[in-house]
Protein backbone atom coordinates (compact mmCIF):
# COMPACT_ATOMS: atom_id res chain seq x y z
CA UNK A 1 0.00 0.00 0.00
CA UNK A 2 1.22 3.20 -0.64
CA UNK A 3 1.74 5.73 2.18
CA UNK A 4 1.68 9.48 2.30
CA UNK A 5 4.66 11.45 3.43
CA UNK A 6 4.66 12.09 7.22
CA UNK A 7 5.18 15.15 8.59
CA UNK A 8 8.66 16.40 9.08
CA UNK A 9 10.68 19.55 10.53
CA UNK A 10 12.17 19.96 6.97
CA UNK A 11 9.72 20.46 4.45
CA UNK A 12 12.02 19.92 1.41
CA UNK A 13 11.23 16.94 -1.22
CA UNK A 14 14.17 14.87 -1.85
CA UNK A 15 15.56 13.64 -5.23
CA UNK A 16 17.53 10.56 -4.42
CA UNK A 17 19.70 8.65 -6.98
CA UNK A 18 20.54 4.79 -5.76
CA UNK A 19 22.65 3.03 -7.76
CA UNK A 20 22.85 -0.84 -7.62
CA UNK A 21 24.47 -3.36 -9.06
CA UNK A 22 22.98 -6.90 -9.87
CA UNK A 23 26.54 -9.25 -8.53
CA UNK A 24 26.04 -13.33 -9.08
CA UNK A 25 25.00 -15.10 -5.93
CA UNK A 26 28.08 -16.32 -4.09
CA UNK A 27 27.99 -20.27 -4.79
CA UNK A 28 28.44 -19.41 -8.86
CA UNK A 29 31.14 -17.00 -8.60
CA UNK A 30 33.16 -17.53 -11.86
CA UNK A 31 36.32 -15.92 -13.07
CA UNK A 32 37.05 -15.99 -17.20
CA UNK A 33 40.60 -17.24 -16.87
CA UNK A 34 41.03 -15.40 -20.76
CA UNK A 35 39.90 -12.12 -19.78
CA UNK A 36 40.29 -12.73 -15.96
CA UNK A 37 36.78 -10.83 -15.65
CA UNK A 38 33.84 -11.97 -13.61
CA UNK A 39 31.99 -14.34 -15.80
CA UNK A 40 27.79 -13.00 -15.98
CA UNK A 41 26.41 -13.92 -18.72
CA UNK A 42 24.29 -17.36 -17.79
CA UNK A 43 24.88 -16.88 -14.01
CA UNK A 44 22.27 -16.89 -11.32
CA UNK A 45 22.67 -13.68 -9.95
CA UNK A 46 20.82 -11.24 -7.62
CA UNK A 47 20.70 -7.18 -6.44
CA UNK A 48 23.61 -6.56 -4.63
CA UNK A 49 22.98 -7.67 -0.59
CA UNK A 50 24.18 -3.92 0.01
CA UNK A 51 22.37 -1.87 -1.94
CA UNK A 52 18.92 -3.87 -1.64
CA UNK A 53 19.69 -1.62 2.17
CA UNK A 54 20.73 1.10 -0.09
CA UNK A 55 16.80 1.24 -1.72
CA UNK A 56 14.98 0.74 1.62
CA UNK A 57 17.01 3.72 3.11
CA UNK A 58 16.19 5.63 -0.01
CA UNK A 59 12.59 4.69 0.43
CA UNK A 60 12.28 5.13 4.32
CA UNK A 61 13.93 9.23 3.47
CA UNK A 62 10.99 9.43 0.66
CA UNK A 63 8.31 7.79 2.60
CA UNK A 64 9.06 10.75 5.23
CA UNK A 65 10.47 13.70 3.04
CA UNK A 66 8.08 13.15 -0.40
CA UNK A 67 9.92 13.21 -3.50
CA UNK A 68 11.86 11.31 -6.28
CA UNK A 69 13.77 8.03 -5.91
CA UNK A 70 15.83 6.75 -9.39
CA UNK A 71 17.67 3.57 -9.30
CA UNK A 72 20.57 3.73 -11.46
CA UNK A 73 22.69 0.22 -12.68
CA UNK A 74 25.44 -0.64 -14.89
CA UNK A 75 26.22 -3.91 -16.85
CA UNK A 76 24.13 -5.31 -19.73
CA UNK A 77 20.83 -6.66 -20.44
CA UNK A 78 20.32 -9.16 -17.49
CA UNK A 79 20.63 -6.60 -14.94
CA UNK A 80 17.17 -4.91 -15.90
CA UNK A 81 16.28 -7.86 -12.79
CA UNK A 82 17.34 -6.08 -10.30
CA UNK A 83 16.19 -2.47 -11.67
CA UNK A 84 13.02 -4.18 -11.81
CA UNK A 85 13.30 -5.34 -7.74
CA UNK A 86 13.77 -1.56 -6.89
CA UNK A 87 10.62 -0.71 -8.44
CA UNK A 88 8.61 -3.31 -7.10
CA UNK A 89 10.01 -2.05 -3.58
CA UNK A 90 9.24 1.48 -4.13
CA UNK A 91 11.58 3.15 -6.63
CA UNK A 92 9.69 5.62 -8.97
CA UNK A 93 11.70 4.94 -12.27
CA UNK A 94 15.21 3.46 -13.18
CA UNK A 95 17.98 3.56 -15.67
CA UNK A 96 20.11 1.38 -16.77
CA UNK A 97 23.54 2.18 -18.26
CA UNK A 98 24.58 -0.78 -20.89
CA UNK A 99 26.77 -0.10 -23.90
CA UNK A 100 29.84 -2.38 -24.91
CA UNK A 101 31.92 0.46 -24.69
CA UNK A 102 31.62 -0.67 -20.95
CA UNK A 103 32.84 -4.04 -20.62
CA UNK A 104 35.57 -4.68 -17.94
CA UNK A 105 35.57 -1.20 -16.66
CA UNK A 106 37.15 -1.28 -13.25
CA UNK A 107 36.08 1.20 -10.55
CA UNK A 108 37.64 4.14 -11.74
CA UNK A 109 35.64 4.14 -15.21
CA UNK A 110 32.50 2.65 -13.09
CA UNK A 111 32.59 5.89 -10.70
CA UNK A 112 32.97 8.16 -13.69
CA UNK A 113 29.94 6.72 -16.14
CA UNK A 114 27.71 6.18 -12.93
CA UNK A 115 28.57 9.78 -11.76
CA UNK A 116 28.08 11.10 -14.59
CA UNK A 117 24.93 9.71 -15.41
CA UNK A 118 23.46 11.15 -12.00
CA UNK A 119 23.96 14.75 -13.46
CA UNK A 120 21.62 13.52 -16.35
CA UNK A 121 18.80 12.99 -13.92
CA UNK A 122 19.01 16.67 -12.56
CA UNK A 123 20.13 18.26 -8.85
CA UNK A 124 19.82 15.13 -6.64
CA UNK A 125 19.86 15.86 -3.41
CA UNK A 126 21.12 12.67 -2.14
CA UNK A 127 22.81 9.69 -3.68
CA UNK A 128 22.97 6.64 -1.92
CA UNK A 129 25.46 3.38 -2.78
CA UNK A 130 26.05 0.27 -1.02
CA UNK A 131 29.26 0.16 1.11
CA UNK A 132 30.64 -2.66 -1.16
CA UNK A 133 29.84 -5.34 -4.00
CA UNK A 134 29.78 -9.09 -2.54
CA UNK A 135 31.52 -9.50 -6.18
CA UNK A 136 34.72 -7.56 -5.66
CA UNK A 137 34.47 -6.12 -2.09
CA UNK A 138 36.31 -2.57 -3.40
CA UNK A 139 34.23 0.00 -1.79
CA UNK A 140 35.98 2.64 -3.99
CA UNK A 141 32.73 3.13 -6.43
CA UNK A 142 30.21 5.57 -4.14
CA UNK A 143 33.55 7.48 -3.20
CA UNK A 144 34.63 7.52 -6.35
CA UNK A 145 31.74 9.21 -7.49
CA UNK A 146 31.75 11.98 -4.63
CA UNK A 147 35.29 12.57 -6.01
CA UNK A 148 34.15 13.12 -9.93
CA UNK A 149 30.91 15.02 -8.66
CA UNK A 150 33.26 17.02 -5.90
CA UNK A 151 30.98 16.53 -3.75
CA UNK A 152 30.82 15.60 0.85
CA UNK A 153 30.06 11.78 1.60
CA UNK A 154 29.88 9.62 4.47
CA UNK A 155 30.53 5.86 4.60
CA UNK A 156 28.85 3.14 6.15
CA UNK A 157 25.77 4.97 7.05
CA UNK A 158 23.17 2.99 9.45
CA UNK A 159 20.59 5.48 9.53
CA UNK A 160 19.79 9.08 8.07
CA UNK A 161 18.24 11.75 8.53
CA UNK A 162 17.30 14.97 6.94
CA UNK A 163 16.81 18.67 8.63
CA UNK A 164 17.33 22.20 7.32
CA UNK A 165 19.23 21.31 4.20
CA UNK A 166 21.53 19.03 6.06
CA UNK A 167 21.94 15.38 5.99
CA UNK A 168 22.58 13.83 9.44
CA UNK A 169 24.12 10.34 9.01
CA UNK A 170 24.95 7.82 11.80
CA UNK A 171 28.37 5.75 10.81
CA UNK A 172 29.51 2.51 11.55
CA UNK A 173 33.27 2.30 12.81
CA UNK A 174 35.47 -0.37 14.36
CA UNK A 175 34.30 -0.23 17.95
CA UNK A 176 30.78 1.67 17.83
CA UNK A 177 29.08 4.94 15.60
CA UNK A 178 29.95 8.39 14.87
CA UNK A 179 27.80 11.10 13.65
CA UNK A 180 28.08 13.01 11.03
CA UNK A 181 26.77 16.39 9.59
CA UNK A 182 26.95 17.47 6.10
CA UNK A 183 25.55 20.19 3.59
CA UNK A 184 23.29 18.71 0.31
CA UNK A 185 23.97 17.04 -2.16
CA UNK A 186 25.78 14.25 -0.41
CA UNK A 187 26.83 10.92 -1.27
CA UNK A 188 26.08 7.90 1.05
CA UNK A 189 27.82 4.57 1.12
CA UNK A 190 25.06 2.26 2.86
CA UNK A 191 26.26 -0.33 5.30
CA UNK A 192 25.08 -4.04 4.40
CA UNK A 193 22.01 -5.26 7.02
CA UNK A 194 21.36 -1.70 8.80
CA UNK A 195 17.80 -2.42 7.95
CA UNK A 196 15.30 -4.70 6.79
CA UNK A 197 14.50 -3.78 3.03
CA UNK A 198 10.76 -4.33 2.47
CA UNK A 199 9.90 -6.99 -0.49
CA UNK A 200 8.31 -6.09 -3.92
CA UNK A 201 4.45 -5.28 -4.15
CA UNK A 202 2.24 -7.32 -6.69
CA UNK A 203 1.36 -4.29 -7.87
CA UNK A 204 4.96 -2.67 -8.38
CA UNK A 205 5.90 -5.77 -9.84
CA UNK A 206 3.59 -5.62 -12.34
CA UNK A 207 4.43 -1.44 -12.74
CA UNK A 208 8.20 -2.59 -13.44
CA UNK A 209 7.05 -4.91 -16.32
CA UNK A 210 4.35 -2.58 -18.00
CA UNK A 211 4.89 0.72 -16.99
CA UNK A 212 7.65 1.73 -19.06
CA UNK A 213 9.35 3.46 -15.86
CA UNK A 214 13.00 1.72 -16.84
CA UNK A 215 14.80 2.88 -19.43
CA UNK A 216 18.11 1.71 -21.17
CA UNK A 217 20.81 4.52 -21.91
CA UNK A 218 23.90 3.99 -24.18
CA UNK A 219 27.01 5.45 -23.42
CA UNK A 220 26.13 8.24 -25.99
CA UNK A 221 22.55 8.95 -24.27
CA UNK A 222 24.11 9.16 -21.11
CA UNK A 223 27.05 11.76 -23.34
CA UNK A 224 30.03 9.93 -21.33
CA UNK A 225 33.43 9.38 -23.15
CA UNK A 226 34.29 6.13 -24.36
CA UNK A 227 37.90 6.90 -24.34
CA UNK A 228 37.74 6.99 -20.18
CA UNK A 229 35.42 3.59 -20.13
CA UNK A 230 36.04 -0.16 -20.46
CA UNK A 231 39.13 -2.29 -19.77
CA UNK A 232 41.69 -0.57 -21.57
CA UNK A 233 40.69 2.52 -19.44
CA UNK A 234 41.18 0.53 -16.18
CA UNK A 235 44.03 1.19 -14.19
CA UNK A 236 43.73 -2.22 -12.58
CA UNK A 237 44.02 -5.43 -13.45
CA UNK A 238 44.22 -8.93 -12.53
CA UNK A 239 47.66 -10.28 -13.07
CA UNK A 240 47.01 -13.99 -12.06
CA UNK A 241 44.56 -16.06 -10.62
CA UNK A 242 45.00 -19.39 -8.56
CA UNK A 243 42.39 -21.83 -7.56
CA UNK A 244 42.71 -22.34 -4.00
CA UNK A 245 41.76 -26.35 -3.15
CA UNK A 246 39.38 -26.48 0.27
CA UNK A 247 41.37 -29.22 2.65
CA UNK A 248 38.68 -32.04 3.19
CA UNK A 249 36.66 -31.85 6.24
CA UNK A 250 36.68 -35.16 8.26
CA UNK A 251 34.46 -35.72 11.34
CA UNK A 252 34.48 -37.62 14.47
CA UNK A 253 31.83 -39.38 16.16
CA UNK A 254 32.21 -39.52 20.04
CA UNK A 255 29.35 -41.57 21.81
CA UNK A 256 29.85 -42.85 25.38
CA UNK A 257 29.12 -40.60 28.40
CA UNK A 258 29.55 -37.13 28.15
CA UNK A 259 32.01 -36.77 31.09
CA UNK A 260 34.33 -39.53 28.35
CA UNK A 261 33.15 -37.51 25.60
CA UNK A 262 34.47 -33.69 26.80
CA UNK A 263 37.63 -35.70 28.10
CA UNK A 264 38.40 -37.44 24.27
CA UNK A 265 37.07 -34.04 22.31
CA UNK A 266 40.01 -32.00 25.26
CA UNK A 267 42.48 -34.90 23.76
CA UNK A 268 41.86 -34.64 20.17
CA UNK A 269 42.07 -31.01 20.15
CA UNK A 270 45.54 -31.03 22.08
CA UNK A 271 46.76 -33.45 19.70
CA UNK A 272 45.91 -31.57 16.39
CA UNK A 273 47.50 -28.51 18.62
CA UNK A 274 44.35 -26.36 18.60
CA UNK A 275 44.57 -26.25 22.51
CA UNK A 276 47.27 -26.61 25.19
CA UNK A 277 47.56 -28.22 28.25
CA UNK A 278 45.33 -27.56 31.01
Amino acid sequence: METSPEPSSDSRRLKIAVCIKQVPKGEHLEIDPVRKTLVREGVESEMNPADRNAVEMALQLRDKHGGEIIALSMGPSTFLGSLEMAVGMGVDRAVLLSDRALAGSDTTPTSYALAETVTKFGKSDLILCGEETSDSSTGHVGPGMAGHLDIPQITYVVDAKVMNGKVVAKRAVEFGFEIWETKMPALLTVKFGCNRPREPTLSRKIKAKRGNVIQTWSATVAGLDVSLLGLEASPTWVSKIETVELPSRMGETFSDSAKDNVSKLLGRLKEDGFIRGL
